[in-house]
């Protein structure tokens, strides 16, 4: 299961896998019980993020991903986060033909499946401009060839860019280390 945050607001370090019913059941998205401002925490918002992450998983399910991480703000001791970002293991072939991608769209009928920089458009209030998948379900899942550093856009303490794995595993403050959650493969219904 997921452990307790940390003191600065992020899981401890490690693979925490878990199923969309653990999930719902977790601290991430019931909040940290017995702290003063659980109040605040807003579990419907976060159980919405859970059901968009959960749709999108099943469409790469459907199309044979089974390694499926998510994180960002998500992960961490907010009351109210942003939306859930994340990656998923797939092949190199699949992904620079466009049959990965072509794949998915026609599983998602708002054909949000693309990572084309030109594809991002701007939201209000956000200084970063956002992916289709972010716009309809405030989750973004970037491909991960391992091997290949397909740009993450994520730098370590020395200028140079991670790859996801390595990036999504540490905080981008200050790059302290951080826990990520794996999606355990659940079949399809």
């Amino acid at each position: 299961m997921i452990p307790s945050f940390q003191p600065d607001g992020l899981l401890p370090p490690g693979d925490y896998e878990v199923s969309f019913n653990e999930l719902r059941q977790s601290i991430l998205t019931d909040g940290p019980h017995g702290s003063p401002d659980h109040d605040a925490w807003d579990t419907s918002w976060r159980n919405r993020l859970v059901d968009n992450l959960e749709i999108l998983t099943k469409q790469l399910w459907q199309v044979g991903i089974r390694d499926i991480y998510a994180d960002g703000s998500f992960a961490e001791d907010k009351d109210h986060p942003n939306d859930i970002d994340g990656y998923f293991v797939c092949g190199l072939k699949e992904l620079a033909s466009g049959e990965l991608a072509r794949r998915l769209n026609l599983l998602d009928p708002f054909k949000v499946w693309t990572w084309d920089p030109l594809s991002r458009k701007p939201y209000r209030g956000y200084p970063k401009k956002q992916l289709p998948m972010w716009h309809r379900y405030r989750v973004e899942l970037y491909p991960h060839v391992p091997g290949r550093a397909l740009g993450s856009g994520i730098l370590d303490k020395w200028g140079n860019e991670l790859e996801f794995p390595s990036a999504f595993r540490q905080s981008r403050r200050d790059g302290t280390p951080r826990g990520i959650i794996k999606l355990r493969y659940g079949g399809l219904s």
